[in-house]
């Protein structure tokens, strides 16, 4: 899982069908873009907010996505009343900014969040316990008040990415007044080295 690879997360991928056209969808720490591209193409508009500049410039011409370089963890929360269908996150952890990504997210809302996970500091980077995930801290987040997320899809564990092993966690989750059962696309095949 790497920052600056360019093909969407396989589960990110799969679950953006949670998110409808035409979303406004907040992509945090959106990096080279792989999945404000993604979501832009299935029609969403996209708010890609990095601290890297050059990353967000490399996209930033695309009509559906709109960049904002911010550095959430030195300036704060710059989109307090904002309120996004869906946010996505993929390979960040800042754990002052769950309280603001829960308000930020519609009632109807879809939340996509992957990263690297607490054990993963036995095979490489991430190590350092601030940019790992707790056990079970994702459906903690989910769980959180006002209004609890409904879980969609969640797991937690080591796997095998890229020729290396890490240690993540993946949730798909959806806010209380979305439209239920949701309608889920299906798990592509795994691939036959």
């Amino acid at each position: 899982m790497p920052h600056d690879h360019l093909e969407p997360s396989p589960f990110i991928a799969r679950f953006a069908a949670l998110i409808p056209a035409n979303a406004r969808v907040l992509d945090l720490a959106a990096g080279s873009g792989r999945h404000a591209r993604l979501l832009a193409a299935r029609g969403a508009q996209v708010l890609a907010v990095d601290r890297d500049a050059a990353a967000l410039a490399a996209y930033a011409c695309d009509p559906r996505i709109e960049t904002r370089v911010l550095d959430l963890e030195a300036d704060g929360w710059p989109l307090t009343g904002a309120t996004f269908d869906a946010i996505v996150v993929a390979n960040y952890l800042h754990r002052p900014l769950f309280p603001h990504l829960r308000a930020a997210l519609a009632p109807d809302g879809v939340l996509l969040y992957e990263t690297f996970a607490a054990g993963n500091e036995h095979f490489g980077l991430p190590s350092n316990p601030a940019f790992l995930l707790r056990d079970g801290e994702l459906l903690h987040l989910a769980a959180g008040l006002p209004l609890p997320l409904t879980v969609v899809a969640f797991e937690q564990g080591r796997e095998d990415s890229g020729g290396r092993t890490i240690v993540v966690a993946r949730l798909a989750a959806v806010g209380p007044a979305y439209a239920w059962p949701p309608m889920l696309a299906p798990t592509p095949a795994p691939r036959v080295a």
